[in-house]
């Protein structure tokens, strides 16, 4: 919807969830780090929560597509891919809209492993992704106690992006040629 003065909005914010179950024989990526855990969290391609919450969230933030709708489940291509494959993609839209991510902020809700012996290297790799430094990337973590939720884990993203310096030049001009 466009805004009274008909110019995209200077920030949006993008919210994103996303939940898988834990199986073992599976790598457990979360944040794009592999954690040491005796498994992994299920899903149609790597299965990182996490990376799929952040991508929903920076969709959703530019009202694009979901992570389902560009990268479908029943897609034999998808099947095992790495996460990060989807989160570049959600990126370049971004980008291509106009906007860079400002910071991001993140819950993750498991029983097990405990997040916070790597919380600092999930923090990094999702700041690196995402071209952001790290203190640009919050993270939490919490236990679903009396959930029944032990199985599973939960991620929650909040995004907030900013109009890109280059496109609030061209605004200004487009304004000022009108």
């Amino acid at each position: 919807m466009p805004t009274t003065n008909d110019q995209p909005p200077a920030v949006r914010i993008g919210y994103g969830f996303d939940s898988h179950e834990f199986r073992p024989g599976i790598p457990l990526k979360i944040g794009g780090v592999t954690l040491p855990y005796d498994q992994g969290l299920g899903g149609h391609s790597d299965g990182d929560v996490l990376l799929h919450a952040l991508t929903d969230a920076l969709l959703g933030a530019i009202a694009a597509p979901d992570i389902g709708s560009l990268f479908p489940p029943s897609h034999q291509k998808w099947k095992g891919a790495d996460s990060v494959v989807f989160l570049r993609e959600a990126l370049k839209r971004v980008r291509e809209a106009g906007y860079h991510v400002s910071n991001v902020d993140a819950s993750l809700i498991l029983v097990a492993p405990k997040i916070g012996p790597y919380t600092s290297a999930v923090r990094t790799r999702v700041a690196e992704l995402l071209g952001v430094h790290s203190d640009c990337v919050g993270l939490k973590a919490k236990t679903p106690e009396g959930l029944n939720l032990d199985s599973a884990a939960i991620a929650h993203v909040v995004v907030l992006l900013k109009k890109s310096s280059s496109e609030k030049r061209k605004m200004k001009k487009k304004r000022r040629s009108a």
